[in-house]
């Protein structure tokens, strides 16, 4: 099991046992725990990811810290974008849709001013990094 997995899974299972709420680096941080079904296994798939409201949407940024490939869960809702959210005790299904232009622009800055170090990683990347935007279905 690779360190981010395992890391992940620590970071799931103490938000699962806390009503969304963790600690260390995301302490404080608007959590959600995303599963997705895997485009090639189809699998589900867990991520802990941390998000921001556009009115009733949720936002997502698939950053991968700036990596310069997209991370496999964006790869998974492209695939499918029908996807489970998980925020606080709550769990329900949302429609992923993949934002583009200004509206992509607009949701990436607002992210990006609550949490800078998405500015960071736009500066680490070649990759033009997707906002999805999710809704409850």
């Amino acid at each position: 099991m690779s360190t981010m997995t395992e890391f992940n899974n620590k970071v799931i299972e103490e938000f699962r046992a806390n009503g969304g709420k963790v600690g260390g680096q995301f302490a404080g941080a608007p959590m959600v725990l995303l599963t997705t079904k895997g485009a090639k296994s189809g699998k589900p798939y867990v991520h802990p990811l941390v998000y921001t409201k556009d009115g009733d949407r949720y936002v997502l940024i698939a950053s991968f810290a700036g990596a310069p490939k997209h991370p496999s869960w964006y790869h998974n809702i492209v695939a499918d974008p029908t996807v489970t959210l998980e925020i606080g005790n709550e769990k329900f299904q949302a429609k992923a849709k993949i934002t583009s232009g200004d509206e992509r622009e607009r949701l990436y800055n607002a992210q990006a001013a609550l949490m800078p170090f998405f500015d960071d990683y736009r500066k680490k990347t070649s990759r033009q990094i997707p906002v999805i935007a999710l809704t409850r279905i």
